[in-house]
């Protein structure tokens, strides 16, 4: 979108500027920052109509809206930043319930003294992360706070999507038999962050796995439209995730320690650091669960998308009054996998 310059006749300094109070005063300096700024990179149709919400046409379906806080800390990491992860994790909450993602809007939260030059990387990066997605950012809103009462940029996204007719994906859905399916390794966000946090250094480099999933979902119900549950497994990761998910279809789980995929340096890692790769945090996979006689279809369709080429079997779903989360370990033993207490990472999305 060209700048307007008889508006705005000197630029934003995007080199050396840094976020002031103005820009979030509703006066000139606010209406510069989002048309040099947002909407030069997140520009579309409906975005560029200026109104303070956006209006649009929906096809017929079930409407399903999602909405997503982000305070990750460091703002960039390997694999990623806020302003990615942000639209990635929108897009993945409103596709597990089998959607399509529409639309997205994004409402940032600004610390005075903030480099516009960081921010733009921020915006580019959202930008880039939507464009390759399908899925624009529609509406928006900026506010700017005093410095040291935030933490440079807080982002809440909120998406909406469309559920197609015969599609019932839902966490209370899972019973025993059903077997339980992840795309990929556990736990490589987690550590990601942790690793850039601390400066931590590794042989390789652990990337972050954030990613939106929903083409990947999409070939998932076009071969099985009666999958029961999906969910991405984020704060509290794997373990954590199918405690909420056994909560709230009244059963148990079963995993097996060998079957589930962890990356050698994300292992090596969690040693390294006390932490247990099941709990830590992923932001680019997803669990599964479906009927016995669906499992191997549904495989062999998830590992043929680029998002889900380690996808495995990793357990199953059994009665149990309880709703305890079980897993065979690798000596052959059994143990509970119970729910996180307290928070082992903070501020990891």
């Amino acid at each position: 979108m060209p700048i307007n310059m008889k508006r705005f006749p000197v630029r934003l300094n995007l080199r050396d500027g840094m976020v002031d109070m103005t820009h979030g005063s509703g006066g000139r300096a606010m209406a510069q920052l989002i048309e040099e700024l947002f909407v030069k990179h997140l520009d579309n149709e409906l975005l560029r109509q200026a109104n303070d919400q956006a209006a649009f046409d929906v096809p017929a379906g079930r409407m399903v809206m999602s909405t997503d806080g982000h305070v990750i800390s460091p703002l960039f990491f390997p694999g990623g930043d806020i302003g990615s992860l942000s639209v990635h994790g929108t897009i993945n909450d409103v596709a597990m319930a089998g959607a399509r993602p529409l639309y997205l809007s994004a409402g940032f939260i600004l610390e005075e003294g903030f480099a516009l030059s960081d921010l733009e990387k921020i915006i580019v990066s959202m930008s880039e992360a939507a464009t390759n997605a399908g899925v624009p950012v529609v509406t928006g809103d900026t506010k700017v706070v005093e410095k040291g009462k935030g933490d440079g940029v807080f982002i809440t996204t909120t998406g909406v999507g469309i559920v197609p007719d015969g599609v019932n994906i839902s966490g209370n859905r899972a019973e025993p038999g059903d077997v339980i399916l992840v795309s990929g390794t556990m736990g490589d966000h987690g550590v990601a962050i942790m690793s850039s946090r601390e400066n931590l250094e590794f042989e390789t480099t652990i990337q972050s796995d954030s990613a939106a999933l929903h083409t990947l979902i999409a070939d998932m119900v076009a071969a099985v439209p009666d999958i029961h549950c999906l969910r991405d497994p984020t704060r509290g990761g794997l373990a954590t995730t199918l405690n909420e998910l056994a909560q709230q279809s009244a059963v148990g789980m079963k995993l097996y320690e060998t079957m589930i995929p962890v990356n050698s340096a994300v292992s090596a890692a969690c040693e390294l650091l006390g932490l247990d790769p099941l709990y830590v945090a992923n932001e680019g996979k997803l669990i599964c669960i479906c009927k016995q006689q669906d499992s191997e279809k549904l495989l062999n369709v998830m590992q043929a998308h680029p998002l889900g080429q380690q996808s495995a079997i990793v357990g199953e779903v059994i009665e149990d009054d309880n709703g305890f989360v079980q897993m065979e370990t690798s000596f052959g033993g059994s143990r509970v996998v119970d729910w996180l207490a307290g928070e082992q990472l903070p501020r990891i999305c």
